[in-house]
């Protein structure tokens, strides 16, 4: 048990030990007469669990499971001291290995800063735009203009966790309902265009964004 986040390529690798379960140890604990289907499984994560969804999905902590896509919620890869281990960053355009569809969604206030003492709590050069750019197509790049990276999380958090969120990160001014909203849709209309047969929705985010309950800007969709 964890108090604090594992540090370095420990995280990776935890990540890895559970995806690799869903292989090796799913079955047993399920009635004889169901059989997983594991032929479509998405990796996401927010923050530094976004990075850590595209180091496995990179090949970090060798999973044997395979995956299908991947949702980067506000991925972050470091600090103003430098990237955090494993150090995935190349800063080489499309320069991710990675075969299947990404989507980025990033917060417009996350590379802010509270003042001289505080650090961005995604800052530039280790954010969205940086995972984005990284990634080959098929991807996909949403960043909510007025909202800070922790404003995904619920409204009122207690002890550590809404103390850090408060204190530390820029937050936005308004409700943060509309962007959990706009978050479960565009990652709901993301795996309906790939996996459901189903592009209407995901089309209409990308060429409408006026749709969404917030304001989206940096809307990009490579389809290939």
């Amino acid at each position: 048990m964890y108090i604090l986040p594992p540090k370095g390529i420990r995280e990776v690798e935890s990540a890895a030990q559970v995806a690799n379960w869903l292989q090796l140890g799913l079955q047993s604990v399920l009635p004889e007469n169901i059989e997983p289907n594991l032929k479509t499984v998405v990796l996401s994560g927010h923050s530094r669990g976004g990075k850590t969804a595209f180091a496995l999905a990179l090949g970090y902590g060798d999973p044997i499971q395979k995956f299908s896509a991947l949702i980067g919620i506000d991925p972050v890869a470091g600090n103003n001291f430098g990237t955090t281990t494993p150090h995935i960053l190349t800063y080489e355009p499309k320069s991710f290995d990675i075969p299947f569809p990404i989507t980025v969604i990033g917060t417009g206030l996350g590379s802010e800063s509270k003042g001289l003492m505080s650090c961005p709590c995604a800052p530039k050069k280790y954010n969205h735009e940086e995972f984005f750019n990284e990634s080959k197509p098929p991807r996909a790049h949403f960043t909510a203009k007025n909202y800070g990276h922790m404003d995904m999380l619920n409204d009122d958090l207690s002890g550590v966790i809404g103390k850090l969120a408060d204190s530390m990160c820029v937050n936005g001014k308004g409700p943060r309902d509309p962007l959990r909203r706009c978050i479960g849709g565009i990652v709901i209309a993301f795996l309906n265009y790939y996996f459901q047969d189903n592009e209407v929705d995901f089309n209409t985010i990308v060429n409408e964004p006026d749709v969404a309950p917030v304001v989206l800007d940096q809307v990009q969709f490579d389809a290939s």
